[in-house]
């Protein structure tokens, strides 16, 4: 799974999601690429998951690349808890998404293949996807 190696801080705030995506948010590297239609958080086993869906799909051929990073730890206290007594130790790590922002891109395969390896890794996910297309392919 995705992680920082190393981070400044060992926590982080929430932070707010408003906004688009003004980076990142065009297919630059593949022919075909899936896009965020909403803003959330996007867990680095949810990228795996969609990862694995889409290279089983197109039998390990063609090429994938992965848009997003999970930078951001989300803290939790332990259950049965009571209030107070400090922030909770970090338990995963999320990549926060905007409207706009591309997660993943495909190359050499199929059309028809890699359109249904997109749908299959939209479903992982928390948000709202489209597919989209590179201008000129």
């Amino acid at each position: 799974m995705l992680q920082p190696k190393r981070t400044k801080h060992r926590k982080q705030m929430r932070g707010r999601m408003k906004g688009h995506e003004t980076r990142g948010a065009h297919c630059q590297f593949g022919d075909i690429a899936l896009q965020v239609l909403d803003s959330g958080w996007i867990t680095s086993r949810q990228i795996e998951a969609a990862r694995r869906a889409m290279s089983r799909h197109i039998k390990r051929g063609g090429r994938i690349w992965i848009r997003v990073f999970p930078d951001k730890p989300v803290t939790k206290k332990p259950a049965e808890t009571r209030m107070g007594s400090g922030k909770g130790s970090p338990e995963f790590w999320v990549a926060v998404v905007k409207p706009g922002r591309v997660l993943f891109e495909i190359e050499g395969v199929d059309p028809v293949v890699a359109n249904r390896a997109l749908e299959l890794a939209s479903a992982k996910f928390p948000v709202r996807c489209r597919i989209i297309r590179r201008e000129g392919a």
